[in-house]
């Protein structure tokens, strides 16, 4: 992937379900869906975890802050950062190195490398799609959407 804006909410776990990841100096990161009274979903509490550690993770999750490039690049979220001019000719250079490469090597490797790190991840999206289909019928998340609409703090009670 190439990010070279904001990659928030499930931009980030799609963002976040690629192999290698090249950012813009301006780009950030953010798992948001707290913020609304929702859960991470699109992969990202499968792809999170390996990339950053369980207490990162946790901080993504539970405090929905914003993750600059530079400091995603220190985590582990994104691989190289690139100034926001060069990123999309450093993309461009990558396909090209791979697409020159051993492809089927890739893939042995792909293949090894996620029944590794994510497991069972059908189980995984599985789970994150009941739970927030849960939390999407809760009085946090109307407020959290309210609150978001109306450009105010949101005020959760748990319910």
């Amino acid at each position: 992937a190439a990010v070279n804006g904001p990659a928030v909410g499930i931009g980030c776990s799609f963002a976040l379900a690629c192999d290698l990841i090249l950012a813009a100096e301006s780009a950030f990161f953010g798992l948001a869906f707290v913020n609304i009274g929702l859960m991470p979903d699109g992969g990202s509490t499968a792809f999170v975890p390996p990339a950053v550690g369980r207490a990162r993770a946790f901080q993504m999750a539970l405090l929905g802050e914003r993750i600059s490039a530079s400091q995603a690049l220190e985590w582990g979220l994104v691989n190289w950062v690139h100034p926001d001019e060069r990123l999309m000719d450093e993309a461009g250079a990558l396909v090209e190195k791979l697409a020159a490469g051993p492809t089927r090597s890739y893939a042995a490797s792909k293949r090894a490398l996620n029944r590794f790190i994510y497991g069972d991840l059908d189980a995984q999206l599985d789970l994150e799609a009941e739970l927030q289909h849960a939390l999407g019928r809760s009085h946090d998340f109307l407020e959290g959407a309210a609150a978001f609409v109306g450009k105010r703090a949101p005020v959760f009670t748990g319910a």
